[in-house]
C-alpha cells in the first residue's frame, strides 16, 4: 500500500528529530558535571601534573615512575598490614597471582571509585578525600603512613561539616582509633612474640575496614554538599558554590 506524501515528510522529521533529542539528553546530562571553570581547572591541573612528571621522567627516568607513581598499583607485600589482603598474599606469594585473583581485589576499589565520582564529583575537596581515603582502605597494602594522605584534606572539608566533635565526631574517632588499636594487638603478638595469630589479625583488618566504612558514611551524612565551580543552572534552580558560602 502506497504512503502519502505527508507521511513520507513526517518520517524524514521523526528521523532527524530521534538523533537531535538524544544528542540533547546527553548534552543536558554532561552540563550538569561540566562548567568552563571545570575545563579550566582540570587543563591547568592536567597540564601541570604532565609537565613536572617529564621534567623529573627527564632527570630521573624509569625510576622516578615507578617510585612515584606505579608502584602503588603493583605493590604486593606479603608482609603484615592493615589491608584486608594481607593474608591471601601472605599464603599465596610463592605461587604468584593469577590473572582474576589481581582483578578480584582491584574491582572493588575501581567501582567505589567510580561511584564516588559519579556521586560526588562536583565538590571537588569532599570528592578527593573520600576517594583517598577509600584508596588507602581498599588498597591491597595499607601502612600508617598510607593515613597522611587524607589527613591533610580534612581542612578542606571540615568547614562545610555540620558533624560536632561531641558525640558523633568523638564516636567516629573512637570507632577509627579503637579498630585500629585492636589490630596492632595482634601485630604486637605475631610480630613481638611469635604468635600464630595470622587469622585474628585478618579479622582485625575486616574490623578495620569497616571503621573505615563507618567514618566515610558518617562524614557523607553530615557534609553540605556545595559546588566548586559553578554550572548552567535551569530557570527555577539554584545551586550554592563555595566561592558563594
Amino acid at each position: 500500500m502506497w504512503r502519502s506524501k505527508q507521511q513520507l515528510q513526517d518520517d524524514k522529521v521523526s528521523q532527524i528529530e530521534e538523533p537531535t533529542s538524544f544528542l540533547a539528553t546527553v548534552w543536558g546530562f554532561l552540563s550538569n558535571f561540566i562548567s568552563r571553570n571545570g575545563i579550566l581547572f582540570g587543563l591547568l591541573s592536567g597540564s601541570m601534573f604532565f609537565a613536572w612528571t617529564g621534567v623529573f621522567f627527564y632527570l630521573y627516568g624509569w625510576d622516578f615512575l615507578n617510585e612515584a607513581l606505579l608502584y602503588h598499583l603493583t605493590r604486593t607485600d606479603p608482609r603484615h598490614n592493615f589491608s584486608i589482603y594481607f593474608y591471601h598474599i601472605y599464603l599465596h606469594h610463592q605461587q604468584g597471582f593469577s590473572s582474576i585473583q589481581r582483578l578480584a581485589s582491584f574491582l572493588p576499589q575501581l567501582i567505589v571509585q567510580l561511584a564516588l565520582i559519579l556521586r560526588f564529583s562536583r565538590d571537588l575537596p569532599f570528592c578527593m578525600f573520600l576517594q583517598t581515603v577509600a584508596f588507602v582502605a581498599f588498597n591491597k597494602v595499607m601502612t600508617a603512613q598510607y593515613f597522611v594522605w587524607f589527613f591533610c584534606l580534612l581542612p578542606l572539608i571540615l568547614p562545610w561539616s555540620s558533624m560536632k566533635l561531641k558525640w558523633k565526631g568523638l564516636a567516629c574517632a573512637v570507632v577509627w582509633m579503637g579498630s585500629q588499636l585492636h589490630w596492632l594487638m595482634w601485630a604486637y603478638l605475631l610480630e613481638f612474640e611469635g604468635r600464630n595469630v595470622f587469622v585474628q589479625l585478618w579479622v582485625a583488618g575486616l574490623m578495620f575496614l569497616a571503621a573505615n566504612t563507618f567514618v566515610m558514611l558518617m562524614v557523607m551524612k553530615h557534609h553540605k554538599y556545595t559546588l566548586l565551580f559553578s554550572t548552567p543552572l535551569k530557570s527555577g534552580n539554584k545551586v550554592a558554590t563555595k566561592k558563594e558560602e
